[in-house]
């Protein structure tokens, strides 16, 4: 079933909203009713640096469940992200996508500093059928 072009509507105006709180819900919303401009949306949220690091994080989880290979080179973008989460759940979000283009990101992924980065992209690479090496 199609999502109500008129939540969207709502949802994607949300998403512009002054207010980071009224964005970060826009974005969780926009990823459980889907469809294309849900990805589009949440593709232009996760690559717009100037958004909340928060809202930026959800995206990439919720590009994760809606699992759209558009959304594999702003994800992988996303691995170099400010912020804790944002590069954790993009690597999720491309081991669920499971598109080869993510392999050799993820595995520079795995040397970095931040344990649950390197685990997350060990886990993608593991759904990816690639072999990580610890």
């Amino acid at each position: 079933m199609d999502p109500d072009p008129n939540d969207i509507k709502q949802l994607l105006a949300d998403l512009r909203d002054f207010d980071k709180d009224k964005r970060r819900t826009a974005v969780v919303k926009l990823g459980m009713v889907g469809g294309d401009q849900a990805v589009r949306a949440l593709i232009l949220t996760v690559k717009n640096e100037n958004e909340d690091l928060i809202a930026r994080g959800r995206a990439a989880l919720m590009l994760g469940k809606l699992r759209d290979v558009r959304a594999v080179e702003p994800l992988i973008q996303a691995l170099d992200a400010p912020g804790y989460k944002t590069p954790i759940f993009a690597a999720e979000a491309l081991g669920k996508i499971g598109d080869p283009r993510a392999v050799q990101p993820l595995l520079a992924a795995t040397n970095s500093n931040n344990d649950s980065l390197r685990e997350a992209a060990m886990a993608a690479l593991k759904r990816l059928g690639h072999k990580a090496t610890e």
